[in-house]
């Protein structure tokens, strides 16, 4: 069973929680950094240019991917600077459903004149399905662009234009919305940017290394639902009485939310190898009879 924490739950006060289990545990060698690439490598693709994302949550969310190219388009927040522009936030923008729509409906002629149809099923992830021999670019997911300048990760060369041009002209809607406006007044960041990534059609079949997951990560339970995986609840009692290859993702928890599921690993680790990874890639395995190394100290960085 894999367990994928959250940033910092390695130091947390060691009692008998994660700090006190890695530091008894064997370390394994360094996974992929990028959960997004992490999640990509579990479902059998090279890499997150690989993998369909877009298609994937496009049959998740709605059922009609069909064989139809599919880039996702997220609403984002860039911020200009001396240097470039720089990504600051993506997926987690905080758009209500309403507020979502409204953007949506006002990008849409926009993009119908590109013979593209925008998609928006859910706030934080939209699609956009692309007409018959258009190319769905290369680009990669925000969580490896978060942060950077963003010029790196435009589309270049003559087949880059139109998603250069498209994307310009995207900005210049959303920086003149008066949602954004809204938005700024009540200390929210502006919706002033969409990022494209995930292009490509449904896959046939997809597979897998894990028999079920449990998370709340919209791009792996829509890849585990095409691989037909078992998706538990998002409860710490779902822990109870699973064994075998699951992923049990829990990134997205902050500390007070950890602590009931901290809870239930602990006795699971009494009877099941755990393999823990941090949001950075490192990871350790962990068996029942570590738990009797008592020479060793509690894991610190």
């Amino acid at each position: 069973m894999e367990i994928w924490l959250p940033s910092g739950a390695e130091r947390l006060p060691a009692g008998d929680g994660p700090a006190r289990w890695l530091g008894r545990a064997d370390v394994i060698g360094a996974g992929l950094a990028d959960v997004q690439a992490a999640v990509a490598e579990g479902f059998g693709f090279g890499g997150t240019d690989e993998m369909p994302v877009a298609a994937l949550l496009r049959q998740h969310l709605a059922g009609d991917a069909g064989e139809s190219v599919w880039l996702a388009a997220d609403p984002a927040w860039i911020q200009p600077d001396m240097n470039g522009a720089r990504l600051l936030a993506c997926q987690q923008m905080q758009l209500s459903p309403g507020d979502a729509a409204a953007l949506g409906r006002d990008l849409q002629p926009l993009f119908a004149e590109h013979e593209i149809e925008l998609h928006v099923d859910d706030p934080e992830y939209w699609q956009l399905r692309l007409p018959e021999g258009l190319p769905a670019p290369a680009l990669m997911p925000p969580s490896q662009a978060m942060g950077a300048d963003v010029l790196a990760f435009v589309p270049a060369g003559a087949e880059g234009r139109r998603w250069r041009i498209l994307c310009n002209e995207v900005q210049t809607l959303l920086h003149a919305h008066p949602l954004n406006a809204q938005r700024q007044a009540s200390g929210l960041p502006p919706v002033n940017s969409l990022w494209f990534w995930g292009g490509g059609r449904l896959p046939p079949r997809m597979r897998s290394r894990w028999q079920g997951v449990i998370s709340d990560d919209p791009v792996l339970l829509a890849a585990a639902a095409a691989a037909g995986l078992t998706a538990g609840e998002w409860v710490p009692a779902t822990l109870e009485g699973l064994q075998g290859p699951w992923l049990v993702d829990l990134q997205t928890l902050d500390r007070e939310s950890l602590h009931p599921w901290l809870a239930v690993l602990a006795r699971l680790g009494r009877r099941h190898p755990l393999q823990w990874r941090l949001p950075d890639g490192r990871r350790w395995q962990q068996r029942p009879w570590h738990r009797w190394r008592f020479w060793r100290s509690a894991w610190t960085d």
